[in-house]
């Protein structure tokens, strides 16, 4: 590949792209908010994913955009976070539509971040990109408001791909960081009933499945997830094992609640059931490298 222009890309995804494609393409842009500059060989440009500010001329001749953009989901949702996560994630869509219009060489491939808790909490049923069902809380409707947004723009001369995304496993970033953290402490046990599903991609993994999708065009949506999601209580007693911590304390709803208060984020983040399969990159043939959570965890320990 000839360019790969990274939306956003200065935080734990955006590094895990930056460390596989580094040296599989002749050119990085990273647009941030941050100062514009080149460290490592990765042009950095300014953008505050809101206007056309003069970064939109590193969209020519690209084989490929990737947008991260969207402020995290680890907070509290009051209404101006809320507002926040919402905004995020529309703004910087919609001003990428019209960039991409804007261009000569517009570029070839589109992948725009997405989220598999589009889905409902499902306990009973794997959710796949045919039939998986959508329902309306305030994160699925976030979701499905940021693929119309992305989705209802036609851009007839690049591809588009949404990526829905599960947990993201890395050895420095994502939730296993904090998830191991809780483990040495003593307290990776089951959190509430621990039935709850857990769908999770290593970060090699991730980053494999973009460059699979960019190969193959492979357009539409995508569940960017690993093909066996685990039970919480499962996945607890994996990781307690794979780091070698006998004893995992659980953790009931009621502490979870004041825990999150605390710490300022939302038990939805570990209580929703994401069962959610990657049928596609299945069906189109993409190898998993980390198609187990004992390989996961294996790889991540060490």
């Amino acid at each position: 590949m000839k360019k790969i222009v990274i939306a956003a890309g200065t935080g734990f995804l955006g590094n895990v792209l930056i460390r596989y494609f580094k040296h599989k393409c002749d050119e990085i842009v990273v647009l941030t908010r941050g100062k514009s500059g080149i460290k490592n060989s990765i042009k950095y440009v300014h953008w505050n994913a809101k206007t056309l500010t003069g970064w939109e001329t590193e969209l020519e001749n690209a084989t490929a955009l990737i947008n991260l953009a969207g402020k995290s989901v680890n907070c509290c949702y009051t209404e101006a976070n809320k507002k926040e996560i919402l905004d995020s994630r529309i703004d910087s869509t919609a001003i990428l539509n019209i960039a991409v219009l804007s261009c000569k060489n517009p570029p070839q491939h589109w992948l725009n971040s997405s989220t598999a808790t589009i889905y409902r909490h499902s306990e009973d049923k794997q959710m796949t990109e045919r039939n998986g069902e959508i329902g309306d809380d305030f994160s699925m409707t976030v979701a499905k408001t940021w693929e119309q947004t992305f989705f209802e723009v036609p851009t007839k001369n690049t591809l588009k791909t949404a990526l829905r995304t599960s947990i993201v496993l890395g050895k420095k970033g994502g939730a296993f960081v904090p998830l191991k953290r809780l483990a040495l402490l003593g307290l990776g046990g089951k959190q509430g009933k621990g039935n709850q599903f857990i769908s999770w991609i290593h970060e090699e993994d991730f980053a494999s499945a973009i460059a699979f999708i960019l190969e193959h065009q492979l357009t539409g949506v995508i569940n960017i997830v690993s093909p066996q999601p685990i039970p919480n209580k499962i996945f607890m007693k994996q990781l307690q094992k794979g780091i070698g911590i006998p004893i995992g304390l659980p953790t009931p709803t009621p502490l979870l609640k004041l825990g999150a208060k605390i710490i300022g984020t939302e038990t939805e983040l570990v209580l929703k059931s994401r069962n959610v399969i990657p049928d596609r990159l299945l069906q189109e043939g993409f190898q998993f490298q980390f198609d187990t959570l004992e390989k996961t965890i294996s790889d991540l320990a060490s």
